[in-house]
């Protein structure tokens, strides 16, 4: 199975000397986490993710693309083995990469990313897919409060790397919150950002979570979860008891790594 098999190949991209309010509006109006970059010629540039564009905050900003682009530590190739790939995406903690032509070629040609291996593995009648989550899930869990404030929320996922936090209440599963919530709520703490045209919303983590959250039981399979999260193109889904207590949390990554 070779990358040019799994992967998506109408994945949208930008120019690196588009405005980068206009990459936020893709991210959020396409439900995308990453979006790659290109030159003039289609080459691929580097990688603008969802952490990149809370880096601002006003709707008339003037920072270009390449003011906030990251380089890639790995790019794919259309020919490269699939499992090589995704040996790669493990290796540097990346659930996207962009896929180029070739080693000579860095013609942008799509992406790559977990669902893509997902996908190709709920195919495969794998009795690894009859697991239950409690043995894959993570149980070391960053939490957040309803009354927790925005800014404070965003600076944790920041440094631990997380896309989304669930938010508990005397360990009771109340919501979650995503970089998506917060991308589009505009109220969280920008690096950069305009005198005019900043957003002006409330700071609680209760205004901008989620409630209705779909969920699984400990004893739920690795195939259940591995549905879910392609039907409702979710990155995590929580785990909570017969109490509705939160227990542990099992992502894209998590899957991935107990089918391969």
């Amino acid at each position: 199975m070779l990358v040019k098999d799994i992967m998506t190949h109408s994945y949208p991209s930008l120019y690196v000397d588009e405005l980068a309010t206009k990459a936020r509006a893709v991210l959020r109006n396409r439900n995308l986490r990453v979006l790659p970059i290109v030159d003039g010629r289609k080459r691929v540039e580097g990688i603008v993710s969802r952490r990149n564009i809370m880096t601002i905050s006003s709707s008339i900003s003037p920072l270009r693309v390449k003011g906030i682009i990251s380089t890639p530590p790995f790019i794919a190739t259309m020919d490269m083995p699939a499992l090589q790939a995704l040996k790669e995406m493990h290796r540097f903690d990346k659930w996207y990469v962009a896929v180029v032509k070739s080693p000579q070629d860095r013609t942008y040609m799509g992406m790559l990313g977990l669902e893509n291996f997902i996908a190709a593995f709920l195919k495969k009648d794998s009795p690894k897919l009859s697991r239950p989550v409690s043995e894959i899930m993570t149980k070391d869990l960053t939490t957040c409060s309803p009354d927790d404030e925005i800014d404070n929320v965003w600076r944790k996922i920041q440094k631990r790397k997380f896309a989304a936090c669930p938010v508990v209440k005397k360990k009771r599963l109340m919501g979650i919150v995503t970089q998506a919530d917060m991308l589009d709520s505009g109220s969280f703490f920008p690096a950069f950002e305009a005198k005019k045209g900043r957003f002006k919303k409330t700071s609680r983590i209760s205004a901008v979570m989620k409630t209705s959250v779909v969920s699984l039981k400990p004893m739920s399979t690795v195939k259940e979860a591995a549905e879910i999260l392609l039907q409702k193109n979710i990155g995590r889904l929580p785990v909570v008891d017969e109490k509705g207590e939160l227990v542990g949390v099992v992502d894209r990554e998590d899957v991935v790594k107990a089918l391969v």
